[in-house]
């Protein structure tokens, strides 16, 4: 049994709400999509071997860390009153992350916050949940955590199955939480459909940092979940919101990516707005995905986001569906 809020000498405000949509319902009409793979078959497109895999540690500030594997980065807030985590990626991880914990001080995890519900940030609850963290969310994701879903990535879409009752959010928010914990405030916020539909970004204000999951991707092109809530326009609204909320000094935790500042998410709201307009003004034209794809709207950026084959389809086709949704 996970313990009570109370017994963790912790002061904790939060705006709790029940969750947008009802259990079952569709956020969308999906859209076609290439082969619906498994998720060894996910995890062998991406390249991930959980056995060879390693964490890495790198340290943000006092107290604050950013733990490198597979999928999403995981920060990590330890001091005197317990260990919260952000995202937290794979349960075969988990003896890994665990070890890469302990090295910079916590025995246990007592707070976990998924920026959202895709399996390569919140996979790690099967095994945290069972183990008595308690685990936070947008009140979207925890919907979206109830049911078997399809991620679409456009060339070819995954499988998402639901999470079992112990991997399920305890704690669910609407648009703003706030921690108290480890000598610092923790804010997180949900400004509206982004990469998903039930995004958070997490705000340490105490050591001035933030991570922001998959809304911000610091190695690539993101991917823009249409077929289950997710909205280009929406991720450039998050961004922006994020961006105002911090200053020049904030360090800002990428979803995927190194760690880097407000400089690299303002070049990312920029290029993802020229982009959204070429795209758009290509749909005003009547051109296709196949058209719009020849004509190359993101080639003089392609570089600088690291765009591969993989990627770059993707990222268009989910442009294109947000767009056109």
């Amino acid at each position: 049994m996970k313990r009570s809020l109370a017994s963790l000498g912790l002061a904790l405000a939060a705006t709790v709400a029940s969750p947008a949509f009802a259990h079952g319902s569709a956020p969308a009409e999906h859209a076609a999509h290439g082969p619906v793979m498994s998720a060894d078959q996910i995890y062998t497109a991406f390249g991930w071997d959980f056995d060879k895999a390693e964490i890495k540690t790198e340290k943000v500030a006092d107290g604050l860390y950013v733990l490198f594997g597979l999928g999403g980065n995981i920060a990590v807030s330890v001091g005197k009153d317990g260990t919260l985590i952000v995202d937290d990626q794979f349960p075969q991880l988990m003896p890994k992350i665990k070890a890469a914990l302990k090295d910079i001080g916590s025995d246990k995890v007592d707070f976990v916050i998924n920026t959202h519900w895709h399996f390569d940030h919140a996979d790690g609850n099967i095994t945290l949940g069972k183990e008595g963290s308690w685990i936070v969310s947008q009140s979207n994701s925890r919907a979206m955590m109830l049911d078997d879903h399809i991620v679409n990535f456009g060339p070819f879409a995954g499988e998402q199955k639901a999470y079992p009752e112990h991997a399920l959010s305890d704690i669910t928010f609407d648009r703003t939480m706030q921690f108290h914990i480890n000598g610092e405030t923790i804010e997180l916020l949900h400004v509206g459909p982004a990469h998903t539909n039930g995004d958070a970004a997490v705000i340490f204000r105490g050591v001035n940092a933030v991570h922001l999951g998959d809304v911000f991707n610091n190695a690539g092109y993101p991917f823009i979940d249409a077929d289950n809530g997710g909205d280009l326009a929406g991720m450039i609204a998050f961004c922006q919101a994020v961006h105002d909320a911090i200053d020049d000094d904030t360090k800002v935790i990428p979803g995927h990516g190194p760690v880097t500042d407000r400089a690299k998410l303002a070049r990312y709201i920029e290029v993802l707005t020229i982009i959204q307009g070429r795209v758009q003004a290509l749909i005003d034209d009547g051109k296709s995905l196949e058209e719009i794809m020849a004509a190359k709207p993101t080639a003089d950026f392609d570089a600088e986001f690291q765009a591969n084959e993989m990627m770059l389809p993707s990222f268009l086709s989910r442009v294109y569906a947000s767009l056109t949704r």
